[in-house]
């Protein structure tokens, strides 16, 4: 076991959020018990998923999206107050990182997503530099768009009768080599992807305008859901730092279609 702090600290030295102008409060969002036994990593600070950590008896839970954000309403009423009254109810400590999860170099969001694709790079674009340019680890092509569309939700899970597919909007290349990523709402990278040589771009969403920058510039375009992109950076930040102070460490996938 170890301390609250503690588990604080190891997270903050592994990613850094002073480094980063965010959306919300990076770190320790909602006071715990003092010892930390067993982390739940999740996607979201969920009600289900806080649910889902209470009946594992976890100390803490670690999340991508906590429950603060800049600009929303302030009230603990509805859905705020019924999960900060699971939390202080039951004494667990709620940690969260946003962007300093998108952006770790090998257990971040977007290098896990590279992994789980099979693709190889590196982050060379958007804001941050948080968007991703690389290519097939085993050096080959795709023949087109339909192609990597179809690798992209079989690794995934997106299968038939899972409620989750990929939108493909084809910018009509062939033996497409360069691929930019960047998970979750990052629909706004489209046009950095595109200067940066990308002959595709995944990610999690899709806007009005990135059909029509992807038809007319000849880009591949594929929203494959801001949860999906998104389902392995917490558990293997949460497992490594777990590893490292002797924690018990389970990921509780709560499914989301978006």
């Amino acid at each position: 076991m170890t301390s609250r702090e503690t588990l604080l600290q190891s997270f903050d030295a592994l990613l850094q959020p002073e480094r980063f102008k965010d959306y919300g409060p990076n770190g320790l969002q909602v006071e715990g018990k003092p010892t930390i036994r067993k982390i739940v990593s999740g996607v979201t600070a969920s009600r289900a998923l806080i649910e889902a950590a209470i009946e594992a008896q976890a100390d803490a839970i670690f999340v991508h999206h906590g429950l603060f954000w800049r600009g929303q309403d302030g009230r603990v009423t509805g859905w705020m107050k019924q999960r900060l009254r699971l939390l202080l109810a039951h004494d667990i400590n709620l940690y969260a990182y946003h962007l300093p999860l998108d952006a770790h170099p090998e257990l971040g969001n977007n290098a896990q997503l590279g992994a789980r694709l099979g693709l190889r790079g590196q982050a060379t674009f958007g804001e941050g530099l948080l968007g991703w340019l690389g290519e097939r680890a085993d050096g080959n092509l795709y023949a087109d768009a339909h192609v990597l569309a179809d690798h992209v939700a079989q690794r995934l899970g997106q299968t038939p009768g899972s409620g989750r597919r990929v939108t493909l909007v084809d910018g009509g290349r062939r033996n497409l080599r360069k691929i930019a990523w960047c998970t979750g709402g990052a629909q706004g990278y489209f046009e950095a992807a595109i200067a940066a040589g990308a002959d595709a771009y995944i990610t999690g969403e899709i806007s009005e305008p990135q059909a029509h920058y992807a038809r007319e510039c000849g880009v591949a375009y594929l929203a494959c859901g801001h949860h999906a992109t998104e389902r392995d950076g917490a558990p293997a930040v949460a497992a490594h730092v777990a590893a490292q102070l002797g924690l018990a460490h389970e990921f509780i996938d709560i499914d989301n279609p978006a």
